[in-house]
């Protein structure tokens, strides 16, 4: 089905595409789930999931309570459905993998309902800067808010 491709590209039989999403989702209840062990795991049932549907994942990154994917998604596959899919599958995948979580999820219910799409046309290069260095950027915020804070009218 997919032929070579030139660059940003791809093509299908009769069909030249670039079709790109910013996807962002998250753990139910933006739970902070997404770390060590269920982070690789995570990220290689997502890699896995997506080959399966022939989406290319460009720039990807997981955070301590959401993922963030830069995706080539072909023409003939719907956002809504390739996301139902990737969520129901990689949750199902997470449950098999890592029993315990099912106690904290009652059901296996481990993405939340929504997620945040948009397309992506001459900022591609914004976005993948963006999802390269979020966690960089969320760690220096973090920093600065550990510090005390100090009342300058009153020095308590």
């Amino acid at each position: 089905m997919k032929t070579k491709r030139n660059d940003d590209v791809s093509s299908l039989s009769h069909t030249k595409w670039n079709c790109q999403y910013h996807i962002i989702f998250c753990p139910k209840y933006r739970r902070k789930a997404i770390y060590g062990k269920l982070r690789s795991d995570i990220g290689k049932y997502l890699r896995r999931l997506c080959e399966y549907k022939g989406v290319e994942i460009v720039e990807a990154h997981a955070m301590i309570d959401h993922i963030h994917m830069l995706v080539k998604i072909p023409p003939k596959l719907a956002v809504s459905s390739f996301m139902g899919y990737l969520k129901g599958k990689s949750s199902l995948m997470i449950f098999d993998e890592h029993a315990n979580l099912k106690y904290n999820y009652g059901s296996r219910h481990f993405w939340s309902e929504g997620y945040y799409v948009s397309t992506v046309g001459l900022n591609k290069t914004v976005i993948v800067n963006y999802i390269k260095n979020q966690e960089h950027e969320d760690q220096v915020k973090d920093k600065r808010s550990l510090k005390e804070y100090k009342d300058p009218f009153t020095g308590k």
